[in-house]
């Protein structure tokens, strides 16, 4: 079984050649990626890296400063537009793709299709965003199929709150944010999308969006009325329907924990329970896509309080472990934290460890390489070991993580934040330097950036095909450490699977030890494993046993039993995967 390994990558930046790079440029002065450009070859080099899917980023259409008018969609007023570009998470048509991806407006959606179509040519599953909590200020479907009640069509805005109705509206209110807005109007306001229930947004509201009412009367106590099941959820499932039906593998629920969790307890089993195009032709006698596993929904929920409900009950397969794993890991290597408190993170979900989604880096976080992190991507190798091979869940890389990429531009909405922009048409050095015109041949990464693919490579492969990694038992080393051993900067675990006996091989045993050194210099170690490891485990102590190093190929000739420390020499941000030979 392998390791889930997501690479999330935003086809707007991630395949944009252009290197002009104009602050606060328009779409033909900085350019645009394409769903064209993201070739079987980029697919191909993509699954190489170690990846199982692809989180396409921004793919529906949402609100936007360039006018699309001519191909029937309708304007957005950039009042009410975050950058020229607009937030992929202001979602304008559910059943349409951003037009900003086509080389041929006109076959957006054709071009999206014959995307979903290479990347499982290339043996890689699609994930997508799905974004249930709030829609942008001016959402309309121009795309819908025939039959489909727009969202607000039947809403009685002189209601603040009705089950009835899609948005929660301020009755008698004109939209009036704090800040100046020109030339648009909106009576009565509609509530924003973060939950601020006033015609009076802020700047640092989400004031480009409008809440989606899922039966919920926040205003009214938090009651919930949800019998007879509320219009909302009735054309959220279908828009899931929609997508799944052409093939989408998985959903990236963005702000799942602001949507209650009885939608998703109802929704959820809706699309699992529903083999897409298993035996189906489309219009055209077409078979379309079969798939093989039932559609995996990640959530993003932020409040650890609330983990178990939403994997218990709601049926989500991941979450986000951001508040846990990831800010600890980044406070170890940007912060100087103790290493040892990695321990206490995976302990407090150990029950559902297998539904956390580790990661470093994705387009709401800093990038590891920019001033606001650590400076530098290499620095974070330790941390990304851990990620990658401390459980059997999942892991997830975000675009020119892999290539040490900084965030450090000033792209227009979107000032010097230490990320990449999602709000603003741009060039990403590092992406473009990988891509070279579209070769994807890399010939313009330098020594470092070459480097640090390289260990991305070796690292997210061996996550995902080693049993060990993949499948095994985790021991964590850290309490029983001694003299040689410095709990404040190295971190050291076991990995353990037996590979069942089957017609042709006996059964054996695999085991691999990981020893990381968080250390900004060389450091000699000494790794000790208690008795309690090998009897839980199920090893055999052994005096000399040599272990080859996954990550270099250099072997090691060692002790591996109770009374002998592991002894090993690891360079300043670096570990090793020991794997028993």
């Amino acid at each position: 079984m392998q390791k889930t390994v997501i690479y999330q990558l935003l086809p707007r930046t991630f395949a944009n050649f252009c290197d002009t790079r104009k602050n606060n440029g328009t779409i033909e002065e900085n350019g645009c990626g394409k769903f064209n450009r993201i070739t079987a070859k980029v697919l191909r080099e993509i699954k190489s890296l170690g990846a199982t899917h692809v989180w396409f980023t921004g793919v529906i259409e949402h609100a936007t400063q360039t006018d699309y008018s001519a191909f029937g969609i309708k304007a957005d007023n950039p009042a009410v537009v975050k950058g020229k570009a607009g937030s992929p998470y202001a979602i304008k048509d559910y059943y349409d793709v951003d037009p900003d991806l086509a080389e041929n407006v006109d076959k957006r959606m054709e071009e999206y299709e014959a995307l979903i179509e290479r990347t499982h040519k290339a043996g890689l599953k699609v994930i997508m965003d799905f974004v249930p909590n709030h829609v942008a200020r001016q959402y309309c479907s121009d795309a819908k199929p025939k039959g489909v009640e727009d969202l607000g069509a039947t809403d009685h805005p002189e209601w603040a709150f009705s089950p009835l109705n899609n948005f929660y509206y301020v009755p008698g209110e004109k939209f009036a944010p704090s800040f100046d807005i020109h030339d648009y109007e909106e009576y009565p306001a509609k509530v924003t999308g973060n939950d601020c229930f006033s015609a009076h947004p802020g700047h640092n509201d989400w004031y480009e969006t409008v809440k989606l009412n899922y039966g919920v009367f926040y205003q009214g106590g938090g009651e919930k009325q949800f019998s007879p099941i509320p219009n909302t959820w009735i054309k959220m499932r279908d828009i899931l329907r929609f997508w799944a039906s052409k093939g989408v593998d998985g959903f990236r629920c963005d702000m799942a924990e602001m949507v209650p969790v009885e939608f998703w307890e109802w929704v959820i089993p809706e699309i699992k329970n529903v083999e897409w195009g298993a035996t189906d032709t489309d219009a055209d006698g077409k078979e379309t896509y079969q798939a093989s596993e039932p559609v995996i929904f990640i959530a993003e929920v932020y409040n650890p309080a609330r983990y178990r409900d939403f994997i218990r009950r709601g049926h989500f397969d991941y979450l986000y472990d951001k508040v846990g794993m990831y800010d600890y890991l980044r406070a170890v290597t940007s912060k100087n934290y103790p290493v040892e408190g990695i321990s206490q993170q995976w302990q407090s979900v150990d029950d559902i460890r297998e539904h956390m989604l580790y990661f470093l880096e994705n387009h709401d976080e800093q990038r590891i390489a920019s001033g606001f992190f650590c400076g530098r991507g290499m620095c974070a190798q330790p941390a990304m070991i851990v990620a990658a091979t401390l459980g059997t869940n999942p892991v997830m890389v975000y675009a020119g993580q892999e290539l040490g990429e900084k965030g450090m531009d000033v792209e227009g909405f979107s000032g010097m934040d230490g990320r990449t922009t999602i709000f603003d048409y741009w060039g990403v050095k590092s992406l473009q330097a990988w891509a070279n015109g579209g070769k994807w041949d890399g010939a313009r990464l330098d020594e470092e950036q070459q480097e640090l693919r390289a260990f991305y490579k070796t690292l997210l492969n061996i996550a995902k095909k080693e049993p060990a990694v993949s499948e095994g038992k985790m021991f964590d080393l850290e309490y029983a450490q001694g003299e040689g051993f410095n709990k404040h900067e190295h971190f050291a675990y076991l990995r353990h699977f037996e590979v069942p006996a089957n017609g042709r091989c006996k059964a054996k045993k695999e085991t691999i030890l990981v020893v990381i050194n968080f250390d900004d210099k060389q450091t000699d170690m000494q790794v000790r494993i208690p008795s309690e490891a090998f009897a839980y485990l199920d090893i055999e102590p052994q005096a000399s046993v040599k272990m080859t190093d996954l990550l270099t190929g250099n072997e090691h000739t060692v002790a591996f039993c109770p009374e002998e420390p592991v002894k090993i020499t690891l360079p300043a941000w670096k570990g090793a995967i020991l794997k028993l030979k």
